[in-house]
């Protein structure tokens, strides 16, 4: 298949996080047939449960191309016109994939090898793909990590901090709200101290932003609730120890904050003669933790697509990606 092809196979396969395997049993064997084909290897590494990522290597691998698995909900299949591929996980990341994929066909075809492609699960939701890969290195001295960047070297990119925050109350009859305690009110008054948090700025990666991001709880309109919950997403471009600090100042005596994820903000490699970028959104890259190598950001498609129901991916970009990922190998591969 070519590239464009191969790209709509990928969406075409639902791989919402938490559903990755029929998706990565069909990379996995499409690179088992790449690497019978040029004497390389390919592995499915184990994650948790029946989740794995893949791997395939030509060599001991001094260069990683990688990229993610999942996509976020809902899933929708392919089309495809004139100029582009649509469909859930077009630009976020199946295209991306794709053009990996294409070139390290090229690449092996020209005679390169030391080098890998690293495809991990779960990186929508809590990057334990990228944390299982941390834990199983392969010597590899560079990590390309491909996220929506418009083809241009991602510079920076911003962290992530997110939050679960529960009030709990006492449930009444709603005509004697004396006699009862409302967690969502609480819930309310504590979101309310949380958007009043003076985020910090940074003069390259902008500002740091806040999103609220659900809100559930009550029994019936009836009732005053008991229980109340919120999930919270913060964009960091720090290592965020001053938000926590004001996060729980700002639900003290009213509601209790969880931290389930957080990811600094990171600074990254450059290279001469590629345009470059810096991205508010935050990767995989520091579950990685360095055991891949020094980390770069690249990767065709527009950001302000994904997650959206018009995801679609320019067909001129998936074709320069395949040029400049087999461009950024070998130069790598050379230093």
């Amino acid at each position: 298949m070519n590239v464009f092809e191969l790209t709509r196979a990928l969406v075409d396969i639902d791989s919402v996080s938490g559903n990755e395997h029929e998706l990565g049993m069909y990379v996995y064997e499409y690179l088992a047939s790449l690497a019978s084909r040029h004497s390389g290897e390919v592995e499915r590494m184990p994650v948790e449960g029946s989740r794995f990522n893949v791997l395939a290597t030509w060599g001991e691998p001094a260069v990683t191309l990688s990229t993610h698995l999942d996509t976020v909900p809902p899933f929708f299949a392919s089309r495809e016109d004139e100029d582009f591929i649509w469909g859930r996980g077009a630009c976020d990341v199946k295209g991306i994939m794709a053009a990996m994929i294409e070139a390290a066909r090229n690449l092996l075809e020209e005679g390169v090898r030391r080098f890998g492609v690293l495809f991990v699960v779960g990186e929508e939701r809590n990057s334990a793909g990228a944390f299982a890969a941390s834990r199983q290195p392969r010597g590899s001295r560079y990590l390309i990590n491909g996220e929506p960047t418009e083809n241009k070297l991602a510079l920076g990119s911003k962290g992530a901090l997110r939050y679960e925050i529960t009030a709990h109350g006492r449930m009444a009859h709603s005509a004697y709200p004396e006699l009862g305690d409302s967690a969502i009110e609480k819930l309310l008054e504590a979101l309310a101290e949380i958007r009043r948090i003076e985020l910090p700025r940074d003069p390259h990666l902008g500002p740091s932003t806040l999103n609220i991001g659900t809100i559930a709880g009550g029994r019936a309109p009836n009732v005053i609730p008991d229980l109340a919950k919120a999930e919270v997403m913060i964009r960091l471009v720090d290592d965020g120890n001053q938000i926590r600090q004001s996060v729980q100042r700002a639900v003290a005596g009213r509601a209790q904050a969880v931290e389930v994820l957080s990811i600094p903000a990171l600074r990254l490699k450059a290279l001469d003669g590629f345009p470059t970028t810096v991205v508010a959104y935050t990767t995989d890259i520091p579950a990685f933790g360095g055991a891949w190598g020094e980390p770069l950001l690249l990767g065709p498609g527009s950001i302000h697509l994904a997650h959206t129901a018009e995801e679609r991916i320019p067909k001129r970009e998936l074709l320069e990606a395949v040029t400049i990922y087999q461009s950024m190998v070998k130069r790598l591969l050379a230093a």
